[in-house]
């Protein structure tokens, strides 16, 4: 697989202290686990290479999510986040009967929130959520909670309910499709209103009906959330793409982030990738 890492620049200049609130990386010696996917396609998406992605698209910060092959062993995300130093911090996957050892051992590594992952593949689903939370309350994190969006209806009140601040990940995943004025969108609309919701643009190409490369459905509903709640958006790559299975699949990454961020008026872009990330995630504004 060829993942191009430099290029020509994207026409949207990202401000000072930008932040990818959303990617995977890995490293050799970390097999693929039972339950997840494989790894990603050779050769495997290093901290080495983001290093070059970022200084291609402007990105200063970033926050690293466990990638579902290695399911909840933690190693290969320590281990770069290591590599990757201050500009990075992690998302981990942990099962509800985590001991608090662990947790300090994660949080030392660069740790600041936990994902639940309730789509195939992934480690720990909507059944631990509540158990999750608590963890997250208790640590100071973050959760990034990813489901099939068009329950987010039948869900509300369990999310509604959270302690922790939580991202609903990935343009919400509405597979079966959520319109600007649909119950989807007002049920996300009340989850932000209720102070703890915050809202991922991130694989689009992942859950849009209309397809590329306008992804007009996802717009829509992204610009209509924009409208409602500018300090509520955060961004993030989605790099290395891992449902990208072929090079042709493999989505040009300039022109995803112009076309992203290009949905956003100029104070919206600015406050998606620096000010609200900072909010959410808890880092220190670039001096």
């Amino acid at each position: 697989m060829h993942r191009p890492v430099s290029g020509p620049r994207p026409a949207i200049t990202l401000p000072r202290g930008a932040v990818d609130s959303q990617c995977h990386m890995y490293l050799p010696g970390y097999p693929a686990l039972p339950g997840g996917p494989p790894n990603p396609a050779e050769p495997l998406p290093t901290p080495a290479m983001y290093r070059e992605l970022m200084g291609w698209l402007g990105i200063e910060r970033t926050i690293v999510t466990q990638g579902n092959a290695q399911q909840d062993d933690n190693e290969n995300l320590l281990v770069c986040l290591a590599e990757m130093g201050d500009v990075a911090r992690g998302i981990a996957a942990v099962k509800p009967e985590v001991g608090g050892a662990e947790l300090a051992r994660l949080a030392d590594g660069g740790i600041i929130g936990l994902r639940i992952m309730d789509l195939p593949g992934g480690a720990v689903g909507l059944e631990a959520l509540e158990a999750l939370d608590a963890i997250a309350f208790d640590m100071g994190w973050v959760l990034g909670v990813q489901f099939h969006g068009n329950r987010v209806v039948e869900l509300e009140p369990r999310l509604a309910a959270l302690r922790s601040k939580w991202c609903f990940d990935h343009h919400g995943k509405f597979f079966d499709g959520a319109l600007p004025d649909g119950p989807e969108v007002a049920a996300t609309k009340r989850l932000i209103d209720g102070g703890k919701c915050w809202f991922k643009l991130a694989g689009c190409y992942e859950s849009s009906r209309e397809g590329g490369p306008e992804y007009s459905d996802v717009a829509a509903v992204a610009q209509t959330l924009a409208a409602h709640a500018p300090e509520r958006l955060i961004w993030g790559t989605n790099w290395p793409h891992n449902l990208a299975k072929t090079e042709a699949e493999y989505p040009d990454d300039r022109a995803l982030l112009d076309t992203v961020l290009g949905w956003l008026d100029e104070d919206t872009r600015t406050r998606a990738l620096v000010t609200n990330p900072q909010e959410f995630f808890g880092l220190k504004p670039i001096a």
